[in-house]
């Protein structure tokens, strides 16, 4: 009796060399994606309520660097500009999912 050895494959190996190219194009749309809220913070940042908080936040780390020895952060200022924008996007995130 005589065994063969046969390799059992899903297909032909030159078939999944054609398959790649199909795999490379699936990340390429998945890449091409855009997160709304990053879109929307964007929009938001735009915002006059929003354009005042970031110039504060901008002022005070423009001050800060420019010290060079100085116990001051800009936490305040920072979370206000946050809370500011995350207000804005509060109200219009939700109205884009589905």
């Amino acid at each position: 009796m005589v065994f063969e050895k046969k390799m059992l494959t899903h297909g032909d190996p030159d078939d999944e060399e054609e398959d790649a190219p199909a795999e490379e194009e699936e990340e390429e749309e998945e890449e091409e994606l855009v997160d709304p809220l990053e879109a929307i913070r964007a929009k938001c940042e735009e915002t006059e309520h929003c354009v005042h908080y970031k110039e504060r936040l901008e002022l005070c780390e423009t001050r800060v660097s420019s010290r060079s020895n100085t116990d001051e952060e800009c936490t305040e200022e920072l979370f206000d500009f946050l809370h500011a924008r995350d207000h804005c996007v509060a109200h219009k995130l939700f109205h884009n999912v589905k």
